[in-house]
């Protein structure tokens, strides 16, 4: 069978895209990374929930604390606060963490090789905002080209990300589709007990699940 590692965060998008691969018919390498984030604690028990509700072959858990020691993001650096957020918004948001996307590429890629495994799937998405250059088509292009170059495989290894032009709607409707469980995602960026309902991550998902005239499942301070 081919084998996928999925990088899971516990939230919307990941989990959505971990539930695609294996209606693609991959086994699931189930990567999580601790990199300092506010909401580790909530994300870590839904990524784990989620990867054993897909009968994952592997859980894989790593820290990347420098991260925190670099800070420059709300995410990381607890003295900045999570602004409230945007929809739309086009310049540098304060929960962007600095290059991170490489990072938890390289290590997904490193995984896989490992594993002998076929693919690495990520989860972003450009559809909704801009502002995130790590979550852009031209970074994915360009990060697929280096682990054909730096990677030594009998085959290629491919980077997946079929959401890369999708909108938080979209997303959902798939997921829907495919019977996600989404009690048992979290995509808020400060809280992890109610998600705050008004950081720009909470925002786009609250508006995704009123597009289709849903009740999002997980608490919220604020609607």
């Amino acid at each position: 069978m081919k084998k996928a590692v999925c990088l899971m965060s516990g939230g919307m998008d990941s989990t959505t895209l971990a539930y695609v691969a294996k209606d693609m018919g991959y086994e699931i390498l189930a990567l999580h990374l601790n990199y300092g984030q506010r909401t580790e604690k909530k994300e870590r028990e839904c990524a784990k929930k989620i990867a054993d509700g897909l009968h994952a072959v592997d859980f894989v858990e790593i820290s990347l604390d420098y991260f925190t020691k670099f800070g420059a993001s709300s995410l990381t650096d607890m003295n900045i606060e999570v602004e409230e957020g945007l929809l739309g918004k086009a310049d540098h948001p304060n929960t962007y963490v600095p290059f991170r996307n490489a990072n938890l590429i390289s290590i997904a890629t490193s995984y896989c090789e490992s594993r002998d495994g076929d693919a690495v799937f990520i989860g972003v998405q450009s559809g909704d905002h801009t502002g995130y250059p790590d979550c852009t088509p031209k970074f994915i292009e360009a990060m697929q080209n280096v682990i054909s170059i730096g990677t030594q495989t009998y085959k290629p290894i491919r980077l997946m990300t079929p959401f890369v032009w999708l909108n938080k709607t979209q997303i959902l409707k798939e997921g829907l589709r495919l019977h996600v469980p989404y009690e048992d995602t979290w995509s808020c960026y400060s809280e992890n007990d109610e998600a705050c309902g008004v950081c720009s991550s909470c925002l786009g998902r609250l508006k995704a699940f009123d597009n289709l005239g849903i009740e999002d499942p997980i608490p919220y301070a604020v609607k």
